[in-house]
């Protein structure tokens, strides 16, 4: 227990004895607590609606209203207030009804004072050890929350649809995509938003291991299976019990291992290396894979009845480059999150920065541009991130191209026209249209009253319109 919790625990002693109330609350206040006495259980219960108390030890047999019913009154009304029950006429009976009414310990008078410490620290610790779990539970459901998929275009509301729909089923997925599209990050999703949340995510990387490795991470094995087999191990497979196991790089898999891997999913049992018992298992698998798979089992390379049995739902995570609609929200969902682990405050992106990201296509996907925006922020001195900030390779490519995107081929004047409406949709500030254009300012609205284009000037006039 630390000491800062310690000293903050707020503790009612309760005992119509008042030596032994008195008793208490000292050999409680040397740890450092709060420590408050009532005479019995009325004033006990009396006080439920005046305070809070992290923790009470309550004597059981008391006139009036005994420990019993001031446990039962508190776990009805402050749930959180732990209960310790105090006896001199202890029974088997009485500790059973006590437990089962939700104390967290019973201890025989007369006690000595090392053995009420020892309760009371284990009873505080194993509280702040649920709250905290609690606190990482919500914190993994915020990291990896449907919100934290970020995508506006076609090909994402789509993802995104299919993900809400089976969140709450316990039917296997497969999701395929190229490496850096975010396929672990869905399958969380489908974890954290589902029922299972609360229990196991286990990750095994298929690509990672070699076969013998592999299968006894994944079965577990019994002491004596193999050379270095000194203990008992259970695979993955039960790790992940009553949660999700996500199975990546699944089409690496071994063929021999993708047959142990068919009948694990069909019998929902599993042998550990070595054993002769199966162990019964419940769990969710999502599969991943960036391999076409039915490729590889034209090829002989991955059995067709375990691809059907990942096939009872497919996701399809689009490349980078096939939404690019994507990347200015991409990327500013990237710049917040690193803007603020460096500490640097107002940074933006230049409009030719995002227009340089844009024309990218980007190979690595959100992987990559993740870590290029990552990289433009520590590397960047100022409050916006220019497009020299980025990684040479992007930068390249975006000098390279000159680029105005593919086109019809037209006249000289309409291809002007179009030039001039795009800048002006895309650089509000007139000046800065101007100098991208190589115009001044009273040329930059003469060519707009030329095509037409309404344009208003500092005095509000707007073109076009006689001058």
């Amino acid at each position: 227990m630390r000491r800062n919790e310690s000293a903050s625990a707020r503790m009612l002693a309760v005992d119509d004895d008042a030596v032994a109330c008195q008793l208490l609350v000292e050999i409680l206040s040397e740890e450092g607590y709060t420590v408050e006495s009532a005479s019995g259980g009325r004033e006990a219960v009396d006080r439920l609606e005046k305070a809070f108390y992290d923790l009470i030890i309550t004597d059981l047999k008391m006139p009036g209203l005994d420990g019993l019913e001031v446990l039962r009154r508190y776990k009805e009304q402050s749930p959180e207030t732990l209960v310790v029950l105090v006896t001199a006429f202890g029974s088997m009976e009485s500790a059973i009804e006590a437990m089962k009414a939700g104390a967290f310990d019973y201890v025989s008078k007369p006690f000595r004072e090392d053995e009420i410490k020892i309760v009371v620290r284990r009873a505080l610790n194993q509280r702040r050890l649920k709250k905290e779990n609690e606190q990482y539970r919500q914190e993994f459901v915020r990291t990896y929350g449907l919100d934290q998929i970020v995508g506006h275009s076609r090909p994402m509301t789509e993802v995104y649809k299919t993900v809400a729909m089976i969140t709450g089923q316990n039917s296997t997925v497969l999701i395929q995509g190229e490496s850096g599209t975010g396929k672990e990050l869905i399958a969380r999703a489908i974890h954290y938003n589902g029922p299972r949340a609360g229990r196991p995510f286990v990750v095994v990387n298929c690509a990672a291991l070699p076969e013998p490795l592999l299968e006894s991470e994944m079965f577990g094995h019994v002491r004596g299976a193999f050379t270095g087999a000194v203990v008992n191990k259970k695979g993955l497979f039960e790790e992940a019990e009553g949660g999700t196991l996500f199975l990546d790089e699944i089409g690496e898999m071994s063929l021999s291992l993708q047959a142990k891997l068919l009948r694990a999913l069909q019998e929902r049992e599993v042998r550990r290396v070595g054993a002769n018992d199966p162990v019964r298992v419940d769990v969710r698998i999502v599969a991943a894979t960036n391999q076409p798979l039915d490729v590889r089992v034209k090829e002989g390379r991955f059995r067709e009845d375990l691809l059907y049995r990942f096939r009872v739902v497919t996701i399809v995570l689009p490349p980078l480059r096939e939404r690019k609609d994507d990347i200015p929200l991409l990327a500013d969902y990237f710049l917040k999150q690193y803007a603020a682990e460096a500490k640097k405050s107002d940074l933006s992106f230049h409009p030719q920065t995002i227009e340089a990201m844009c024309r990218y296509d980007w190979p690595g996907n959100v992987r990559e541009l993740q870590h290029a925006i990552e990289q433009a922020v520590v590397l960047t001195t100022g409050r916006v991130i220019l497009a020299d900030d980025l990684p040479l390779s992007i930068r390249d490519v975006a000098a390279s191209e000159e680029a105005l995107p593919p086109f019809p081929l037209m006249p000289l004047d309409e291809l002007q026209r179009r030039y001039l409406i795009r800048v002006l949709r895309e650089i509000p500030n007139r000046t800065e249209a101007a100098r991208i254009l190589g115009v001044d300012r009273r040329t930059l609205y003469r060519m707009a009253q030329r095509y037409g284009i309404p344009l208003a000037d500092e005095r509000g006039q707007t073109f076009p319109s006689s001058e």
